[in-house]
């Protein structure tokens, strides 16, 4: 059975993405740890992310690495996190959040948004700010 990603990839389930090319896809976590939290995730099915070919992680890599400085500026936080844990859906995915301190990296107490109007509204401002930082306009497939 297709993971939970896949079917937000192939358009079944609905997803608010922020940024895609034709090996990975970037978008809203639905339970954000902090607001703006993104997933980077590659578009092949791939559990573990040590299964990932070397190019594909150095590819997912380059994409969190270039979104992350966006989004910090973007939501005025210290620093963002950065985790691959893969045990609540077993397909490869990096989490970008915004974080001001240790706090933010207890998963036991997220403190985003769930709300959709508040999500819609995140969504937009994190595209713009990466169309403006030159990562190009989000179009779906």
């Amino acid at each position: 059975m297709a993971s939970i990603f896949t079917q937000i990839i192939a358009g079944e389930i609905p997803g608010r993405f922020v940024y895609q090319d034709d090996r990975a896809v970037v978008f809203l976590d639905a339970f954000p740890q902090t607001d703006g939290h993104l997933l980077v995730v590659p578009r092949e099915e791939i559990d573990r992310w040590t299964d990932l070919p070397a190019d594909l992680a150095a590819h997912l890599f380059a994409i969190a690495h270039r979104i992350a400085p966006v989004l910090r500026e973007e939501i005025g936080c210290e620093r963002i996190g950065v985790v691959i844990e893969g045990f609540a859906v077993p397909h490869t995915h990096i989490h970008l959040f915004p974080a001001n301190s240790p706090a933010d990296f207890d998963s036991a107490h997220p403190s985003g948004a769930t709300d959709g109007s508040v999500q819609d509204e995140m969504c937009a401002r994190i595209r713009t700010a990466l169309r403006n930082a030159g990562m190009g306009e989000y179009v779906p497939n």
